[in-house]
């Protein structure tokens, strides 16, 4: 329990370090992002809010679609209940509320799935839409122009996770990394349905891109179109350090601080900085309404069943 509390600790010291050192590295560009936060257009705001609860409603899909790999069967009303669920526990301290989310959502709408099994299917979502972002970045790069991106690390961070996420090899090494745990074992994954997940999560991607264009445009950013693909990539290269910075919850600050550097290709820093602020705040009440809706939609179909139950008794 002490290494836990300390732990939890660090988390919020290395977050209010971040947050502090952001605030004073980036004090000339707050000063022009907070009129632009202040007047942002709430059109484009709306815009973005819808876009952004259909990019999440998709990755729900893509989660669901693994389960079934997985010979798991859930409906999209639980799907979206344990994603969401999972998505705010990176908020709270302590690195296990995010699968344990998932984990407990499940069992508490009566699925009966191994924990292992739900581990691995969060291992390859993470995966799969970790690549595809990455593709799609790159993409972004290239339709405008030359960007300053650390495009070696993520090259080879790609290549390390193509390699891990072959059937073969992530089957080999799930099943030794959790042979302490009781053992497990996979189904076969066959490899045009991976194939198919990247493409899935490419076009999510760019979905989210577009959301996030319209971000960028509500405080005052004149890119266009031809950025979503490249916005798309900066929002999944911003997700990906925010799972590798585990000592950050959500990957508070380090998430921002990443995006911002790369939204400088296409806007101002004013511009850059009150785009990912409002991204953040964004995402967060999409999650909770999402969680929101998923919850009253699995307790209306509970309350049918035991309805037709009782009508046929």
């Amino acid at each position: 329990m002490s290494r836990r509390r300390l732990w939890i600790a660090l988390q919020l010291v290395f977050v209010a370090a971040v947050l502090g050192f952001l605030a004073w590295a980036l004090r000339d560009a707050w000063a022009e992002a907070a009129p632009r936060l202040r007047d942002a257009d709430l059109s484009d705001l709306a815009i973005a809010t819808a876009l952004l609860t259909a990019y999440y409603c998709m990755f729900v899909v893509g989660w669901q679609w693994i389960l079934r790999a997985l010979d798991i069967r859930v409906t999209y009303s639980v799907a979206l209940q344990a994603e969401m669920a999972s998505m705010l526990a990176k908020y709270v301290p302590g690195g296990v509320w995010t699968p344990a989310a998932r984990i407990v959502w499940l069992r508490r709408t009566g699925t009966e799935a191994a924990t292992p099994v739900v581990l691995s299917s969060i291992l390859l979502e993470a995966g799969l839409s970790a690549v595809s972002g990455v593709i799609v970045f790159a993409l972004g790069i290239a339709m405008i122009g030359d960007a300053d991106a650390p495009l070696i690390p993520l090259g080879a961070f790609t290549l390390v996770l193509a390699v891990l996420l072959h059937p073969r090899v992530f089957r080999w090494i799930a099943v030794r990394v959790f042979r302490p745990f009781g053992g497990i074992e996979l189904p076969h994954l066959p490899y045009r349905v991976l194939v198919a997940l990247l493409g899935f999560y490419a076009v999510s991607w760019l979905v989210g891109g577009a959301a996030f264009l319209f971000l960028v445009r509500s405080v005052g950013g004149t890119a266009g179109v031809e950025a979503i693909a490249f916005l798309g990539g900066t929002a999944a290269v911003g997700a990906i350090v925010a799972v590798l910075s585990v000592i950050a919850p959500s990957g508070l600050g380090v998430r921002e601080g990443a995006m911002f550097g790369l939204v400088l290709a296409v806007a101002s820093s004013g511009v850059a900085l009150g785009a990912v602020v409002l991204n953040r705040v964004a995402i967060t009440l999409v999650e909770a309404l999402l969680l929101l809706v998923g919850t009253i939609m699995w307790r209306r179909s509970r309350v049918r069943a035991e309805g037709a139950l009782t009508s046929t008794t």
